[in-house]
Parts: structure tokens; sequence; C-alpha cells
């Protein structure tokens, strides 16, 4: 199919069969003999330029036109000259459902070429969208059959993505840039077209660091983060740093899977942690640690992790893909309302998903909770949902990955964002579900008083008195 045979119905220029009296310009310019070349090829170009999506867009419009008219292309092409393009279009829209006829086309389109897949998660509530997708059956509504795999850690998570064992996972929302920059990993294009939480992490301390609760005491501590390539790690630096410690030299910052978080913190190896819940409630459910400060409270809307997939998959799979991340994207959507807290923390509860206990995940995704210093808190946004992938986000990560040596040399910050944060496509998702996306990639963020400006990142990184 070319865009030939899809010409646009309400032009009355163009003959939709294409037949002698035709005068678009691919017909045009076989009868013109003397027609510059490259008119020619410019032709053939903009033939080429419809997705198929487009493509089958323009096919619903002509056959309801084409139907409006009797399917008498003479009658169609004079009304169409004597109204204008424009008019007829919208003389028909007024009487036709066309965007709607279009999307119902589209959505009975689409069948997953593989029902049956392989999603990794880490069990954490970060994970949420994920995890609840199957007790819910969102995989379910929309034609999937997903086997959610439990995953100790993230660099199991990453392997197991990398050698194919799982179709998607769940990561951390600077991973797919590490790996699609080959930092830390075997380099291979990643895509990352969903979000699924902002906030919901925590600096814990240990109980008995009451007396130290600020950051200019911490000289000497251990720390624990779930991974080298994570917000987690990036806010922690980015916070000590501004309290004027270098998280290199007047600290230490282990790896240590979010699971052993507790064990490790009361065993005496860690000081306290940024981790994702819910392991910072547990820690003060279990009398060993209180909660220092919630990472909202260091930057507020920051990302933190994502549904993310190999660019092969996508490209192999698209109708797969697709469905999956609508599946993603509309569990998100309703994760993100608090009247179905309660009731998701109960799904997500149980021993094959986060195996925590109720009120545990409760106190995290309601926002109600208590800190371990006597103090009861309401944040009702302490945790949230939202799927669309900022590339302003992904340059941020990118200017703390090269602010602390974990890439060098020159970085093509909105190249790299553009080319693995899929905004187009979480619009889309969020378009059909009836949800408004926003209109722009790109924002400012305001952490710990000071300004990020996306489109001056070399100029952010080198404003840091404390970097590599």
């Amino acid at each position: 199919m070319t865009s030939k045979s899809l010409g646009n119905p309400y032009d009355g220029d163009v003959d939709l069969t294409h037949g002698a009296g035709c005068g678009c310009s691919t017909c045009s310019s076989k009868k013109d003999i003397s027609v510059d070349t490259k008119e020619v090829s410019d032709i053939k170009h903009e033939e080429t330029l419809l997705s198929s999506e487009e493509m089958l867009e323009r096919a619903v419009e002509s056959a309801v036109v084409r139907s409006v008219f009797g399917h008498n292309e003479l009658s169609r092409r004079s009304f169409a000259k004597m109204m204008g393009t424009g008019t007829l279009a919208a003389a028909i829209a007024s009487v036709f459902p066309m965007e709607q006829a279009k999307a119902a086309i589209l959505d009975k389109l689409g069948k997953p070429e593989k029902a049956k897949l392989k999603v990794g998660f880490v069990p954490i509530t970060c994970a949420t969208p994920i995890i609840m997708a199957k007790p819910l059956g969102f995989y379910e509504k929309y034609g999937l059959d997903v086997d959610v795999i439990k995953t100790a850690g993230w660099a199991v998570a990453r392997d197991k993505s990398l050698n194919k064992e799982y179709d998607a996972a769940h990561m951390l929302t600077p991973m797919p840039l590490a790996i699609t920059m080959g930092a830390g990993s075997t380099e291979v294009p990643f895509l990352m077209p969903a979000v699924e939480n902002i906030n919901g992490q925590a600096i814990v301390l240990h109980v008995d660091h009451k007396k130290k609760n600020d950051p200019k005491l911490w000289k000497g501590f251990k720390f624990g983060v779930p991974f080298e390539y994570s917000m987690h790690n990036f806010l922690l630096r980015y916070y000590v740093a501004e309290a004027g410690l270098d998280p290199d030299k007047d600290i230490q910052i282990r790896v240590v899977p979010p699971p052993e978080m507790v064990a490790n913190l009361r065993a005496g190896n860690l000081d306290g942690y940024l981790s994702p819940d819910p392991f910072n409630q547990r820690a003060v459910w279990e009398k060993v640690g209180f909660i220092h400060k919630l990472t909202k409270d260091i930057w507020d809307g920051h990302p933190c992790c994502a549904f993310a997939c190999s660019k092969e998959f996508s490209e192999k799979l698209p109708n797969t893909y697709g469905n999956l991340l609508k599946a993603l994207v509309d569990a998100t959507q309703f994760a993100h309302k608090s009247e179905n807290r309660k009731d998701i923390s109960k799904a997500i509860a149980p021993k094959n998903y986060l195996n925590q206990p109720v009120p545990v995940i409760e106190q995290v995704l309601t926002g109600t909770y208590a800190d371990g210093l006597g103090n009861i808190h309401k944040v009702p946004d302490r945790i949230d949902f939202d799927p669309f992938p900022w590339h302003s986000m992904g340059i941020w990560i990118l200017t703390q990955m090269k602010r602390w040596g974990y890439v060098k040399g020159e970085v093509d910050y909105k190249g790299v964002a553009e080319k693995v944060y899929l905004a187009g496509d979480c619009a889309k998702i969020m378009k059909d579900l009836g949800l408004t996306p926003p209109t722009e990639t790109y924002k400012s963020y305001t952490i710990m008083g000071k300004t990020f400006d996306p489109a001056k990142p070399e100029e952010y990184v080198n404003s840091f008195a404390i970097k590599r």
C-alpha cells in the first residue's frame, strides 16, 4: 500500500481512483515528461512519509468521504472544489465522529505477535504498575499472558534483559540510558517508553544515629544504594555534596539489593541507605531505622523506576510492544488515583510479589506513615505514578552520570535522551486511553534550590564545586 492509492479525500483536485483526470502530484508528474528529476524524487519521498498507522487513518477517511458521496467520484470532487478542503473536512466531521472511527479501527488491530511474555521486576513499591497489572487483569485486558518474575536486584534484571531471558523489565530510569551508551554493560540500544513512579524513596538512618540527623555529621558513614545507575545513587550523591561532603571520599556508598537493606542496617553493615520502599518503611516497622528525609523533599516529582525493553523487542514485535505499553500506562494511571491505593496494597503484598505486610505497603502508597522518630506524617504524594518520560529528566540523569565520572568525554545529552526516552510513544498511548499528555517534553527543575535548565547541561555539570 502506498500513499498514492490513499489521496486526500477532501481535495477536489485529487481523483481517488487515479484515473485520467487525476490532478495529484504523482499522476501529474507521470504526464509531464518535462518535470524536473529532483521534483519527481521529492514526490516519491513524500509518498513514503506516511506511517502504516497514518495510511490506515487515511484509508478510513477515504472510505467515509466516498460513502457520503455514494462513491460518485465526480460529485465528491465537484463539491470539494466548491467548498474547499478545510470546509469539507469540518462539515463531515460535524456530522460523523471521524476521529473516534479512526481510533476504533486502529484499536481493533494490532493483535500481539507474542502473547506469552516474561517481565522481570525487583520487589519494591516502585514496580507497582508492573506487578499489579497481573492480579488486577491489565495484561489480560490487552491480550497478554505475562509472567511477572521476581528478581533479586538490578544487575540480574539488566543481565537477564540483555540475555533475552526477559522480554521486558522494570528498570531504574538511568539504566536504559547507561545500557544504550555501554556504561557498565554491553552497549545495546534500549528504550524507556514509560516511567512507572515518581518520588517514592527515602533516606533511612540506623536508630543509633538519631543525634546525627544532619548530613554534615555523616563523614565516615556507610550508605547503601540499590544500583550504581540509579536515581538513589545520584540523589544521595547530590544531597551529601550539597551538605559539603564528597560522596567518594567522605562517605562510603555500597550497592545492596533492596530486599537486603534492612538486614544490613540491623547488622551494622550500613549506617543508612537511600532505598526504594517498602524497605524504608520496613526499617521503621522493625524499629531498626528512622526516615531522615523523603526524596520528594530533595526533588519533588523526580523519576525513579520505569518500563524498559530492547529496541529489538519493539521492532520485531511491534504489536506486542504496543499492547504491553498500553497495559502498563493504563495500570500506572489506575495507581495514580489515591482511592485505589489500599486495594493495590493488598494485591501486591503476597509472597510472589512484595512479600510484605499490607500495613507497611499502605503507609507507603497512602502517604500516612510513621517516621521512626515518634511522628506520624500525611504526605499523599510520598509516591505517585506518572508514565510520561520527560526528555529533560533523561538529560538531568546524564548530567549526573557525567558529573560523577560514569561517562566521560562529550555527551550528546539531547540525542541520547530522545533516543531512549520515547515520549512520543507514551503520549500516543495516553491519548488512546483518553488521557492528556504534556504538549512539551522538556522543562526546568528546581532541586534543593538550584535550577536545572535542560538546554544547558554542560553548564550545569560545571556549576558544581564537588564533582569528578
